[in-house]
């Protein structure tokens, strides 16, 4: 059974530089493009960072600069580390695979993934 699972989140401070992790299990992330989105209240979902099977990394623009996902195939975790978090950044994140390698604003499309993990909420404390 595929699954995957965000964790890392919490209340944070602003400025502050938490690192969220995408933690798979029933496939190998060798294979697939992994995307990271966020929801935050009354707004809609948005993809914010992907990074597919060759290695290449995508980032929305508001978080370009600021956020940098990575992998570790061995453990079958992708990471999206966030730094200097402001309260624009408070939402729920949660990870998301396909099969195969997929590229440019295509990978931060939630429409492209068939398999979806509950999220991790991150709060911004000011």
């Amino acid at each position: 059974e595929v699954q995957l699972q965000a964790s890392g989140g919490g209340l944070v401070q602003a400025g502050g530089s938490p690192r969220l992790s995408c933690t798979a299990s029933g496939f190998s992330f060798d294979d697939y493009t992994i995307g990271w989105f966020r929801q935050a209240p009354g707004k809609e979902r948005e993809g914010v960072s992907a990074i597919n099977s060759d290695g290449d990394t995508y980032y929305t623009n508001s978080v370009k600069g600021r956020f940098t996902i990575s992998s570790d195939n061995a453990k079958n975790t992708v990471y999206l580390q966030i730094d200097n978090l402001n309260p624009e950044d408070t939402a729920d994140y949660s990870c998301a695979a396909v099969h195969g390698s997929y590229y440019l604003d295509l990978t931060l499309q939630a429409p492209l993934y068939d398999y979806w993990g509950q999220g991790t909420q991150v709060t911004v404390s000011s």
